[in-house]
């Protein structure tokens, strides 16, 4: 599953996790506009987090347009990028 032209920020998450809660607050917070993917109810999102996490169910597993990718970022880190990205 992917954003359709490829050039929005896609989130991979589930609705019970709480670093998932705190990502989408910054990219809430700082008007991002992202597309929420919940691997809970994908199992084909789940299928891909995993290829992408060797094997493990890691969120929120957040993709890029550029093909950059984040997993579970501190808060830190997800504000970094996004600074990047203006």
């Amino acid at each position: 599953m992917t954003d359709s032209d490829g050039s929005k920020i896609i989130m991979y998450g589930t609705d019970w996790c709480s670093d998932c809660h705190r990502a989408r607050r910054i990219l809430d917070e700082q008007s991002v506009d992202y597309v929420r993917i919940d691997i809970d109810r994908h199992p084909e999102a789940r299928a891909l987090v995993a290829h992408i996490n060797d094997g493990q169910a890691r969120v929120p597993t957040i993709v890029f347009p550029d093909g950059s990718l984040l997993v579970e970022p501190s808060n830190r880190e997800l504000l970094r990028k996004l600074a990047l990205l203006d």
